[in-house]
């Protein structure tokens, strides 16, 4: 009896067979209970851990992002070949490509983690800017995921444990002193984001699937402008590319401001 439950508890987490529990709902105090306890988590240890290896050389520091990238990639790795079993699709894998705009801290963060340099930089600013944007809007923002499955499912503590440690190793980042913000690497920023929606667009349309909500909303805050637009093929991707570069733009300007009032402060720690 002890196994069987043990067994069916599994089963029902993984979601073989369909899930027999009905969702608890997008907004459900489940939802924001689960996601909000992610988040402490997320924030806590991007402190703790920064702080702590702050005054570490370049290498040391860098141990952390390591750890990081290998734990998101791995986890992701697990969770595809799981639904390619669970749905019993080998093709499965076609709709988790690293192509959604959280999705690219699958790459972005190995970047900064592995590489040197200004490609070194780069990601690192790229993973500082979009990191925490991606942890909260996949997390409080993720209508379509906390809709379709139980909070304590596989798709969503697996989605859940992902942008947030996206949301981490953007804090860390910062908080461990590794961020340059240098402007010529603006251009990279916007290069890497141009080329990934350019990627997920020309895939949406070979696969018919919604990478980066460049085909609709999907019950996310982007159904606000493909209402707006009557969900023109032509002005809806466009609006979401430029709410991207947007949100770029006003996060260096920010950035720069803070940091030349901190430079003004003799006193700012």
């Amino acid at each position: 009896m002890f196994w069987q439950k043990i067994s069916s508890a599994i089963k029902e987490f993984f979601g073989f067979g369909g899930y027999t529990r009905e969702p608890e709902g997008y907004l459900s105090w489940q939802h924001l209970t689960f996601v909000t306890l992610l988040m402490v988590l997320m924030v806590t240890l991007a402190v703790v851990l920064g702080r702590a290896y702050r005054k570490r050389d370049d290498a040391g520091r860098n141990k952390v992002l390591i750890f990081a990238a290998i734990l998101i990639d791995s986890l992701e790795l697990f969770k595809i070949v799981m639904l390619c079993i669970i749905t019993d699709n080998p093709l499965n894998w076609l709709h988790d490509l690293p192509l959604f705009l959280c999705s690219i801290q699958l790459i972005a963060i190995p970047l900064a983690a592995f590489t040197a340099g200004k490609l070194k930089n780069a990601s690192l600013d790229f993973v500082f800017i979009f990191g925490v944007l991606g942890a909260v809007c996949g997390t409080y923002f993720a209508g379509q995921n906390y809709n379709a499955y139980p909070v304590l499912s596989f798709d969503n503590v697996v989605s859940g444990l992902t942008h947030c440690i996206s949301g981490f190793a953007s804090l860390y980042i910062a908080i461990s002193g590794m961020v340059s913000m240098k402007k010529k690497n603006i251009r990279f920023t916007f290069a890497i984001l141009s080329g990934f929606c350019a990627t997920a667009y020309v895939v949406n349309h070979v696969i018919d699937y919604n990478y980066m909500f460049l085909m609709r909303g999907d019950g996310t805050p982007y159904d606000i402008f493909f209402n707006l637009v009557n969900g023109s093929p032509v002005l809806y991707p466009l609006i979401v590319w430029g709410l991207f570069v947007l949100y770029i733009g006003v996060f260096y300007s920010v950035y720069y401001l803070f940091a030349k009032k901190r430079k003004k402060d003799p006193h700012s720690a």
